[in-house]
C-alpha cells in the first residue's frame, strides 16, 4: 500500500474502530484465561529452535556472537518446557511467517501477526476444544458488549455461536468436498466449527497420534463461518523422546535440528494439550472485514508490502 493510501486509512474512523475491538479482544481474551488459572508469559522472539512448520515458508535465521537465532514461527515447544513450571501458561506471541507470494491471494495470511499460544499440563483434546469454545464465547460476548459504537461503524452484528460446535472429520469431510474442503465448509457454515482427526502425515511431529488409532492424530482446527477460513490450530502433544525422534526422522529432519527441544524431553516433559489462536484473523471475523489487511496498523503482506 503506498504512503498516501495508509496515510487516509490511519486517520479513519473504521481503523480506529477496529484497533478498539482488537483490544477488546485482547483483554479480553487475557481476562478469561486469567480467571482460568492460566499464567501469562513472556513471548519468545528469537530462539535455536522453533516451529518447522507443514507448509512451505521462506524460513530466516539470524547470527548472533557465533550463534544461529531462528525468527519464531510458534512457540510449540516453548510452551511445552513452559509447562515445567507452571500447569497453565498463555503468550500473546509474535509470529514471523515468510509465506509464498500466492497466500496473498487469500486474505488470511500476514507475514508478522500475533498468536495467542496457550498449553495446558495433563490436558485431553477435549479439554481444550471446550476452552476453546468457551474462551471464543466470553470474547464475542465482551466485545458486543464493549464495543457497540465500533460495530455500528463497520455494520457488523454479532450473535453468540450455539455450542458445542460442530465436530467434522478431516477423512470425511475430504470425501464428500475434496482437497478445498475447509474453504468450501466455512462458507456452507453459519458458526463456527472443528475439523478433527487429521493424518499424521498431514500435520507436524508434535501432534499426538492416537494409541487406539494409528496414523489419526489427536488434533484439532476451528474454522470460522462466512468464508473466513481457519482460526485455531491444536490439540494434544507428543512428549517421549523415543517417538518425536521417530516422528522426526519420518518427516524428513534430522533431531539434532531441534537439540535444545531433544534434550529437554530426554529429562522429562509433562504431557499437554494446547492451541494458537491469531489475534488478526479473530479480528478480521469478529469485523466482518475482507481483508487481513485492515486489521493491523502497520500490515506486513506475502510479497513483502508493508511499513
Amino acid at each position: 500500500m503506498q504512503t498516501d493510501e495508509r496515510y487516509k486509512s490511519l486517520k479513519s474512523g473504521k481503523l480506529k474502530a477496529i484497533t478498539k475491538i482488537q483490544s477488546e479482544i485482547r483483554r479480553s481474551s487475557g481476562d478469561f484465561l486469567r480467571r482460568e488459572g492460566f499464567i501469562e508469559i513472556s513471548p519468545v522472539i528469537i530462539s535455536q529452535i522453533t516451529d518447522p512448520l507443514f507448509h512451505l515458508v521462506d524460513k530466516r535465521e539470524i547470527e548472533y556472537q557465533g550463534k544461529r537465532f531462528k525468527l519464531t514461527q510458534s512457540m510449540i515447544f516453548h510452551k511445552q518446557i513452559a509447562l515445567l513450571v507452571h500447569e497453565k501458561i498463555f503468550a500473546f506471541s509474535p509470529n514471523i511467517r515468510l509465506e509464498p507470494i500466492e497466500f496473498l491471494d487469500t486474505k488470511r495470511h500476514l507475514i508478522e501477526f500475533t498468536q495467542l499460544d496457550l498449553e495446558v499440563k495433563e490436558a485431553k483434546r477435549r479439554d481444550v476444544i471446550s476452552l476453546g469454545e468457551e474462551l471464543l464465547m466470553d470474547v464475542i460476548s465482551s466485545v458486543k458488549n464493549s464495543c457497540k459504537e465500533e460495530l455500528s461503524v463497520l455494520d457488523r452484528k454479532l450473535k453468540l455461536p450455539s455450542r458445542p460446535f460442530e465436530q467434522i472429520p478431516y477423512q470425511k469431510a475430504y470425501e464428500k468436498y475434496g482437497p478445498d474442503f475447509e474453504n468450501i465448509l466455512s462458507y456452507l457454515h453459519k458458526e463456527p466449527f472443528w475439523i478433527v482427526d487429521f493424518p499424521k502425515e498431514m500435520r507436524e511431529f508434535y501432534d499426538r497420534e492416537d494409541p487406539a488409532r494409528p496414523g489419526v492424530l489427536l488434533d484439532m482446527d476451528l474454522v470460522y463461518p462466512e468464508g473466513y477460513g481457519e482460526a485455531l490450530s491444536g490439540g494434544e502433544r507428543e512428549h517421549e523422546h523415543k517417538r518425536v525422534s521417530s516422528r522426526i526422522k519420518s518427516t524428513g529432519l534430522s533431531p539434532e535440528n531441534f537439540q535444545p527441544y531433544m534434550e529437554f524431553l530426554e529429562k522429562g516433559l509433562p504431557p499437554s494439550a494446547g492451541f494458537g489462536i491469531g489475534i488478526e484473523r479473530l479480528t478480521r471475523w469478529i469485523c466482518g472485514l475482507s481483508g487481513i489487511e485492515e486489521t493491523t496498523l502497520f500490515p506486513k503482506l506475502p510479497g513483502g508490502e508493508g511499513i
